[in-house]
């Protein structure tokens, strides 16, 4: 097969089951009905960085490591949420391979995660910096430089349009203004750029709201632009992936696991000025947790009273110790000793304290890198004390656990249909490393 330019989207969101809504897609179904499209399974866990991760490397949890969007650091002893440095990934990844098989292969990467200091030629990701008068939004990139000359062209990326209450199309709509320009001026050999806004008015909207119908003409427009550049660049010369790494399904139950453990006197707090804080080293148990799963981190003396108490609580599907992590390709040394598995319409929130009055500093900011899990929360804002509301209840999707059914399932499609006879039926997320392989 001839090499092509790749250009591969990932449309964060995108299920099987919003495909069904074809009116508000036409790009993208007229991608799907004239080259190749396949349900595609996640990794387990169904979340940002896992999926990612297994997308472009071909490898499950297990293997590269990266086991949800933070893990627990048992050396700094603190959670690490949100990191973005590639030496944090075990093993190669698509432009690790593509260097061996052609040294001047040229990879542009847009807003892909842990995408810091990898081996390729274009890198555009967000690291803001943080001073003592606040913080200044800045990207990395490589080459140094780039990002202050798409900045003087299309406009400074503005972080709040890509997390917080603030979140949107914008922040597609800068990425894929960047994309597009370094297609033309750099013509890379792969571009692998990430759509966010979808995932977001998912986790804030019921699935069959009309936000979610907005969200989706928006996201087939941005699309539609990449198709008229392949027109413009020649259609035998680029092939265009749409993937995505999970469906968003409703959600509406919360449990908390630090909440039971705290209850059971397993996790321990500290009082600060007024505010508690998790004691990691004296608790016995505690979960860093991620939307639908949560590890579980036990001294080895109560593994199994946490996995009993866990497994007899409401809205828990299942406890998985190590040994049955094997099965989920998650056994890994960053997972906890259990793993809880939220029931298909409960989410969890990371909240250890009882009395609001006590919630620490960061829980009603947004702060991504102190909390003990990903806080969906930070999608919305009280307006009238302009703080992020401890309220779970407003958080309308989810996702992460095992995908089965068409709203958890993710997507994979691609403008050539040559790709009809070589992909599975049902392709998982490890596999599309395959199907990028063909072109390369």
């Amino acid at each position: 097969m001839k090499k092509k330019m790749i250009v591969v989207l990932n449309i964060a969101g995108l299920s099987p089951a919003l495909l069904e809504r074809t009116k508000n897609l036409p790009n993208i179904t007229k991608i799907k009905d004239e080259g190749t499209y396949r349900k595609m399974k996640p990794t387990f866990p169904a979340l940002t960085c896992s999926v990612q991760t297994s997308l472009l490397s071909g490898k499950p949890p297990a293997d590269h490591g990266i086991v949800a969007n933070g893990y627990f650091d048992k050396i700094t002893m603190r959670p690490e949420f949100w990191r973005q440095e590639n030496g944090l990934v075990n093993g190669p990844r698509i432009w690790d391979i593509m260097r061996e098989k052609d040294p001047n292969a040229k990879v542009a990467v847009l807003f892909w995660q842990y995408s810091k200091y990898i081996d390729a030629d274009i890198v555009i990701t967000p690291s803001p910096l943080h001073t003592d008068t606040g913080m200044i939004e800045w990207c990395y990139s490589k080459p140094a430089g780039l990002y202050e000359d798409l900045a003087g062209k299309i406009g400074e990326f503005s972080l709040m349009t890509y997390w917080g209450p603030l979140a949107g199309g914008r922040s597609s709509e800068w990425i894929a203004n960047a994309s597009l320009e370094v297609l033309k001026n750099k013509q890379p050999d792969i571009l692998l750029a990430y759509i966010p806004h979808l995932d977001y008015i998912c986790q804030r909207f019921d699935h069959n709201s009309h936000q979610v119908d907005e969200g989706l003409i928006f996201v087939d427009k941005i699309v539609g632009r990449f198709i008229e550049f392949m027109e413009e660049y020649g259609r035998e010369n680029m092939v265009l992936f749409l993937v995505s790494e999970y469906g968003i399904v409703d959600v509406k139950k919360t449990v908390f696991p630090n909440r039971i453990l705290r209850e059971n006197g397993l996790l321990k707090v500290r009082e600060i000025k007024g505010q508690e804080y998790i004691d990691f080293e004296q608790s016995d148990a505690f979960a860093v947790v991620d939307h639908q799963i949560a590890h579980i981190h036990c001294k080895k003396k109560v593994i199994e009273k946490v996995r009993n108490i866990l497994a007899k609580a409401d809205n828990i599907s299942a406890v998985i110790d190590r040994d049955q992590q094997k099965k989920f390709e998650i056994h890994n040394s960053r997972s906890g000793e259990l793993i809880a598995l939220a029931e298909k319409d409960c989410w969890f929130p990371y909240y250890y304290w009882f009395d609001e009055n006590k919630a620490p500093f960061y829980a009603r900011t947004v702060d991504i890198h102190n909390k003990p899990g990903y806080d969906p929360c930070e999608l919305f804002i009280d307006m009238k004390t302009k703080t992020i509301p401890l309220k779970p209840e407003l958080v309308k999707g989810s996702h992460g656990l095992p995908a089965e059914s068409n709203d958890q399932l993710a997507v994979m499609i691609c403008s050539d249909n040559g790709l009809e006879d070589y992909a599975p039926e049902t392709i998982n997320a490890a596999q599309f490393l395959g199907m990028l392989y063909r072109f390369i």
